[in-house]
C-alpha cells in the first residue's frame, strides 16, 4: 500500500511510518518544509492552502495525524486558536482536496481524541456517547466535522479518537518517566479520575487494522481496560520498582499551562473501544502492567 501520512514527525506518525516501511508498504510523508514531491514525500502547507492533488494520485489511503500539541504550551487565546487551526484548517484543506479528485484515495483515517467526551466521571463511554461541552470537546467536534467533504465524495472516513498513548519515547509517559524513576512520581489530583490509555503498539496496530477494515465514523483508540489515575500511578511505580506515595501538586501544571489546560489532566474519561473490538481487532496489550513492562523493558 501507498499511504500518505500527515504529522509524520510526531510520536504516532514516526512509529506508523516505521511500521509501514518494515512491512514493505510505501509511506508518503506529507511535509510543510519540502518541495520535492519525490514519491516518498509530498509538500503541503495548510496555513497557505497549498496541496497539489496530483501528489495524492495513486495513494491507497491517507492517515491524517497533524496538529499542534495540546499540552505543549500555556493556553492563551492565541494558543487555543493555533490548536483549533492546526487541526480544522488542515483537515478542511485535505478533505476538500480529496473531494476534488477524480479518483481520490478510498480511505481517510483522520485524527481525533477522547477529549471529544469531556469530563464524564465514572460513566462508561463508547463511540455512541454524546460530546462534552468544554474547549477540547468543541475542538474535537469541529476537527471531525471538517472531514465532511471527503465523506460526501464517497471516501471511507474513520475518526481516530486516541486515548493516552503510552510510549517511553514521548507523550504523557515519556514526559513523566524521569520523575517516576527518581521516586517522586505520584497521583495527580484526587487520583479517582479515569485514564483511558493505549500502548503505542496497539495505537499503530489499530491504525494499520483500520486501513483495511470496513469501518467508518468514530473509533475509540483505547485499551479495553481503562484505569484510574491512582491505579496507573501504582502500576507504573511497581513496574519501575519505585515508590509513588507523594501526590504530584497541581500547582505546577496550573502555573505552566493555566487552570483550563491543567484541568484536562484531572478530567475523568472512562472510554471503551467498542467499535474496534466489534470489528475484530485483537489488542496486544489489553491491560496496563504488561504494556508498561513491554515498553520499559
Amino acid at each position: 500500500m501507498r499511504v500518505a501520512v500527515t504529522g509524520s514527525s510526531g510520536l504516532i506518525g514516526t512509529a506508523l511510518v516505521a511500521s509501514l516501511r518494515a512491512d514493505g508498504h510505501q509511506p508518503v510523508r506529507m511535509l510543510r518544509d519540502n518541495n520535492r514531491n519525490d514519491g516518498s514525500t509530498l509538500h503541503w502547507d495548510p496555513a497557505r492552502g497549498e496541496l497539489d492533488p496530483k501528489g495524492l494520485e495513486g495513494i491507497d489511503a491517507v492517515v491524517h495525524l497533524a496538529g499542534a500539541g495540546v499540552l505543549d504550551k500555556r493556553w492563551t487565546d492565541a494558543r487555543k486558536k493555533e490548536l483549533v487551526d492546526s487541526r480544522v484548517v488542515s483537515t478542511t484543506l485535505l478533505a476538500d482536496t480529496l473531494a476534488s479528485m477524480g479518483s481520490p484515495p478510498p480511505v481517510l483515517l483522520s485524527g481525533s481524541a477522547i477529549g471529544f467526551y469531556g469530563d464524564r466521571g465514572n460513566q462508561a463511554l463508547t463511540e455512541a456517547s454524546d460530546p462534552g461541552t468544554d474547549f477540547l470537546a468543541g475542538l474535537c467536534k469541529a476537527w471531525e466535522g471538517a472531514t465532511q467533504p471527503a465523506k460526501t465524495a464517497g471516501i471511507r472516513v474513520a475518526h481516530l479518537r486516541s486515548g493516552l498513548v503510552q510510549s517511553a519515547e514521548g507523550g504523557m509517559l515519556g514526559k513523566t518517566l524521569p520523575l517516576y524513576k527518581l521516586g517522586i512520581g505520584g497521583r495527580l489530583g484526587p487520583g479517582t479520575q479515569w485514564w483511558s490509555w493505549i500502548s503505542i503498539a496497539d495505537e499503530i496496530g489499530a491504525i494499520r487494522f483500520l486501513l483495511e477494515a470496513d469501518v467508518t465514523g468514530p473509533v475509540n483508540l483505547t485499551a479495553p481496560e481503562p484505569v484510574t489515575n491512582l491505579d496507573y500511578t501504582r502500576t507504573l511505580g511497581a513496574v519501575l520498582g519505585r515508590p509513588t506515595l507523594i501526590p504530584t501538586p497541581m500547582l505546577g501544571p496550573k502555573l505552566l499551562l493555566g487552570s483550563e489546560a491543567a484541568q484536562t489532566i484531572v478530567d475523568s474519561q472512562r472510554v471503551l473501544p467498542r467499535v474496534l473490538e466489534d470489528a475484530g481487532y485483537q489488542f496486544a496489550y489489553p491491560t496496563l502492567e504488561p504494556a508498561l513492562r513491554a515498553l520499559l523493558g
